[in-house]
């Protein structure tokens, strides 16, 4: 490969890191052609971009990313390495161990997810149940509204008629 075509590869490797803020880094080695297919048709259909990329080149792309939580991944940047850009930060997770139990692979090597480095298989779990950010904002207004509710309803109960007579009462004091 020349020159030109391995910085083209990079700026486009940083360029998809850049505008992708979650990805995962997998062993897909070991799959025949089928189960790399199917693997790539399921990618798709959950929107990842998966690229298998050379390691040394996925290394220069995140040197232009460079902070402290990408450089953890630099120790595992060995062997065959298949990079999965996503937008959601759980979804490759739950597919890499979905399509590993049936498969024997992918395996997880790493992850940065949520400006969080993640390094082993036996993170995948904890990968798995990662919210994400729209997902964590309905909870919190779950939570909030639940007290709201509770009061409504309380006020709109039997007892209803006797608040507003009391604030009535209260009132007339005045």
């Amino acid at each position: 490969m020349r020159k030109e075509e391995k910085t083209k590869i990079i700026e486009s490797l940083a360029a998809q890191l850049d505008e992708t803020p979650n990805f995962y880094l997998a062993d897909i080695s070991g799959l025949n052609a089928e189960n790399t297919a199917r693997l790539r048709r399921a990618c798709f259909e959950k929107q990842i971009k998966l690229v298998v990329v050379k390691n040394t080149l996925l290394r220069k792309a995140l040197d232009k990313k460079a902070n402290a939580e990408t450089e953890l991944l630099y120790p595992i940047l060995e062997g065959p390495s298949a990079v999965m850009f996503t937008e959601s930060a759980s979804t490759p997770a739950k597919l890499i161990k979905e399509f590993g139990a049936k498969y024997g692979k992918p395996v997880l090597k790493g992850a940065f997810v949520q400006e969080c480095a993640y390094i082993g298989v036996n993170q995948l779990d904890a990968l798995v149940s990662i919210k994400s950010r729209e997902e964590l904002i309905g909870d919190i207004i779950g939570l909030l509204q639940s007290p709201a509710q509770n009061v409504i309803s309380a006020l709109q109960a039997n007892g209803g008629g006797k608040i507003a007579g009391i604030v009535k009462t209260l009132s007339e004091k005045e």
